[in-house]
């Protein structure tokens, strides 16, 4: 089994290094190399092509949602995945709209971090656990307060993009960070069947990526 090959953008030294120390342990991952800056980070993205980008939002020169922006742009296939003190709900949906593949936090512990690491490399979305309960709480909040305004009906809006009660089910699974074949065995159906849900998802949602599709469903409420 080929290894995961890891390009770490992280200005703080410490943190760097740490991240570094932490994914190293791990047989299946290779770090390539390092930055510790958003511009040379995009620059080393594009020319060593790693499998994933471990990206900091708070860089020198450009912010990592922005550098995420620009290695997408080239070269969608280079996975990345935010890590960030970052929780504020804005710095989430920026980075997924930019492309970013999983969101987790510099407060994760070591085995969720090797996790997300793994998950994402392999195509799966990833959301760190609390980023999520802050994201489901404002969108439940902002929900309710609309519910009251009458500017919305909530259940009416849920069905605004067409998609299907099993088309939710299968949404709800991907927002979880399940890749095809765990959606397939939770669901009890084939893969083939789970992989025409995820491209009518797409479809649907307007979204060229699962990490965009997570972000639409997060902010619209669908889940």
């Amino acid at each position: 089994m080929a290894k995961i090959r890891v390009l770490i953008v992280e200005d703080h030294d410490m943190a760097r290094m740490g991240l570094s120390v932490i994914l190293s342990k791990n047989p299946d991952i290779e770090i390539m190399d390092m930055s510790a800056d958003g511009e040379d980070g995009v620059e080393k993205a594009l020319k060593l092509k790693p499998d994933l980008v471990i990206m900091d939002i708070g860089l020198p020169t450009i912010d990592g949602i922005e550098a995420t922006r620009k290695i997408k742009a080239v070269n969608p296939e280079i996975k990345v995945l935010m890590y960030t003190s970052r929780e504020d709900e804005d710095d989430i949906f920026d980075s997924f709209k930019a492309g970013a593949d999983g969101y987790i936090t510099k407060g994760a512990t070591s085995e969720q971090t090797v996790a997300a690491t793994v998950a994402v490399s392999e195509g799966a979305g990833w959301l760190d656990p609390a980023i999520a309960k802050i994201v489901l709480t404002n969108i439940r909040k902002s929900t309710a307060v609309e519910k009251k305004r009458g500017e919305i009906n909530y259940k009416l809006g849920k069905n605004l993009y067409g998609l299907t009660e099993r088309e939710m089910e299968v949404l709800a699974l991907i927002v979880d960070g399940m890749s095809n074949p765990q959606i397939s065995e939770k669901l009890v159906i084939t893969l083939s069947t789970t992989k025409t849900h995820v491209h009518s998802i797409l479809q649907k949602l307007y979204a060229e990526s699962r990490s965009k599709a997570v972000a639409t469903a997060m902010k619209e409420g669908l889940v």
